[in-house]
């Protein structure tokens, strides 16, 4: 804001400053990764960091005897924060699978999605969200998770950037290639599933649909037949579809819909932040090099902040706030000495003895 004028003035207060975020949105703190707002409705607003408010002027300390003061602080410091901002898609559908499987092309065939698409693995580096339309009336959103590969939840090609996105999804749609003779169908389902229970416990149990892609490049679908049963035994409804030629997709997309009728939304685990046991110190006063200390504590930083060290009044005015905090007491006992230099937050001052 601005500084206060003559005439018993006060300064113009300043804007907010707004940060726009898309949904789906962490917020962490830097240094213990602690969650502090989770954006997960339009919307949503939260106050992270708040300004400081204004310094009182010299009228406030006027009185009786005192009629104009020199005695006037200085704006309190606004909050000061290191986030990390993590974003999680919101989307009812994720769609996994190992590179390659096809998952962009089912998201372009069923919505108006325009992911990149190209015959070779990797192709998709980001996630595609895109609306499915099923009838009227009848929509879910879907979400292309870029291609998992073995190691995922380890990180290895970037997946835990990618992973972070299937936990926000209530059902998933499993892609696997069986247009390649070389290739394991089951085998590569298992490594997928694998990263997720390894990513985190239990996402491999969130509801899927499993879809045998690329059934356009078989000479017939009955040498599938051993496969098929294999995943149902194991309880999963398969699906054969050619996404290239939108050859069963839509029953897929059906059968989603009716699913997702009967899913709640994904419970997070939110880890909170371990509240500290007792009363916690006004100050605490630590030894640096020698000749050098340290005071932390956000009431001794207010005032520091707010004082104006060319104003002999409000230096006499800090002094008497370190005599009630004990400040000036610990300076003594924990053996700062004069010519010592003390830093407080973003100012510092040399102690002299027979000024405390």
């Amino acid at each position: 804001g601005a500084p206060g004028t003559g005439a018993r003035k006060y300064g113009k207060q300043g804007l907010d400053t707004v940060v726009r975020l898309p949904v789906g949105t962490l917020i962490l703190e830097k240094s213990t990764y602690e969650l502090v707002a989770d954006l997960n409705e339009p919307g949503q607003e939260i106050i992270i960091a708040r300004g400081g408010r204004g310094g009182l002027g010299n009228t406030h300390f006027a009185t009786a005897l005192r009629r104009a003061p020199k005695l006037a602080e200085k704006g309190e410091p606004g909050e000061e924060k290191e986030l990390i901002l993590e974003l999680k898609v919101l989307a009812d559908v994720g769609v996994v699978g190992l590179p390659n499987a096809g998952k962009s092309t089912l998201l372009s065939a069923l919505s108006a999605a325009h992911p990149k698409i190209a015959d070779y693995p990797f192709t998709t580096l980001v996630p595609n969200l895109g609306r499915v339309r099923v009838e009227e009336g009848q929509s879910f959103a879907m979400v292309d998770i870029p291609g998992l590969i073995e190691g995922a939840s380890q990180g290895t090609g970037l997946g835990h950037e990618f992973l972070r996105h299937v936990e926000r999804t209530r059902l998933l749609i499993h892609m696997v290639e069986v247009g390649n003779e070389e290739q394991d169908p089951w085998t590569e389902f298992e490594t997928v599933n694998k990263e997720l229970k390894l990513y985190r416990h239990g996402l491999e149990k969130r509801p899927q649909l499993v879809a045998l892609n690329k059934i356009d490049l078989l000479p017939d679908t009955a040498g599938l037949d051993k496969l098929v049963k294999k995943f149902t035994q194991k309880g999963y409804e398969v699906f054969l579809i050619s996404a290239a030629t939108r050859r069963g997709v839509q029953e897929l997309a059906r059968r989603a819909w009716v699913i997702l009728q009967t899913l709640p939304a994904p419970a997070l685990e939110v880890k909170l932040p371990v509240k500290p046991k007792g009363p916690i110190p006004r100050f605490v006063l630590t030894a640096l090099e020698p000749g050098h200390w340290r005071v932390t504590g956000k009431e001794v930083e207010k005032w520091m902040a707010m004082t104006d060290f060319g104003n002999e009044e409000a230096v006499e005015k800090l002094k008497n706030i370190f005599d009630r905090l004990g400040l000036t007491e610990a300076f003594r006992t924990q053996g700062v000495k004069d010519g010592d230099t003390v830093y407080v937050g973003k100012e510092e001052f040399t102690y002299q003895e027979d000024e405390f």
